[in-house]
């Protein structure tokens, strides 16, 4: 359980603020005032983090994914699970979801996909997740920006051109509350376009839960005063630990066919087609 206290445990550190810091400033770290320092380790739960990824550093993929919702105390419910595609479908598909939490959401669905599966899916996702051993098999990286921003393309074509599922959040960001209401921001058309050149179904997948008002009033005002970086990113693992021990549920929709996104509408017109759809399965 989370709530064990883990200063006793000898164990190598897999989030190492520290070291993060020193990496990114060099000498100039000394200077960073300790309180900051500690803040940011708790803020991070690098404590709590480095725990469970050395209780689990021998289980990799959905074992790990696993493990990681039992460590969380958290509970899934899952609907239309009879809307998954058979085991034994010789077709790949593209799985497609809301980013509601931006932490438990992307491990809940994993666990649920990787399961019926047998692990034979892979999620496109930030490239700081491959710092996570049991996660990092399962992980297509990708980063749009700095030296590795020239293989974002080839990196996804190999992706939706292998014989795993692909699991998106087509958002890319978490979602935010705005007007009250708690949505996506606009989805990316990658997934439309990749899906009709491989012939992948697309699959649906509304994920229903929240995280706090603080973090939700931070991402507004960063997306609005602070664009180049995204401050509300750093507390995601913070909301990831306020939501231990809570029930999520997940909804599966029925699969849409590639041959449904024709020259009628734009990539990105489908990618709000199929983004429409995913609320809906919320009702």
């Amino acid at each position: 359980m989370i709530l064990k206290k883990c200063e006793s445990i000898v164990m190598e550190k897999t989030i190492d603020i520290d070291k993060i810091l020193k990496d990114k400033m060099g000498k100039k770290a000394r200077w960073v005032p300790r309180p900051l320092v500690w803040w940011l380790k708790h803020i991070v739960h690098e404590d709590q983090i480095n725990f469970h990824l050395w209780n689990a550093r021998d289980l990799k993929g959905t074992p790990w994914l696993k493990s990681t919702i039992d460590y969380l105390n958290v509970t899934i419910k899952v609907k239309g699970i009879e809307n998954l595609p058979a085991k034994d479908d010789p077709r790949r598909y593209t799985f497609v979801s809301n980013h509601p939490l931006g932490g438990i959401d992307g491990i809940a669905i994993g666990s649920v996909i990787g399961e019926h599966y047998d692990d034979n899916f892979r999620y496109l996702v930030n490239d700081l997740l491959m710092n996570l051993p049991g996660l990092a098999p399962l992980c297509i990286p990708i980063n749009k920006t700095g030296k590795n921003g020239r293989d974002f393309p080839a990196m996804v074509e190999a992706g939706f051109q292998g014989d795993n599922h692909i699991l998106m959040f087509p958002a890319g960001l978490c979602s935010r509350k705005r007007h009250g209401i708690i949505r996506d921001l606009e989805w990316k058309k990658t997934f439309i376009t990749k899906s009709v050149e491989t012939h992948r179904d697309v699959v649906p997948i509304y994920f229903e839960g929240q995280n706090s008002n603080f973090f939700y009033r931070l991402s507004n005002i960063s997306d609005k005063y602070v664009k180049k970086i995204n401050i509300a990113m750093l507390f995601l693992s913070d909301e990831m630990f306020k939501n231990t021990g809570k029930t999520f549920t997940i909804t599966f929709g029925k699969p849409i066919p590639w041959e449904t996104f024709t020259k009628e509408k734009s990539p990105m017109e489908w990618a709000e087609f199929v983004k429409d759809k995913v609320y809906k399965l919320s009702k």
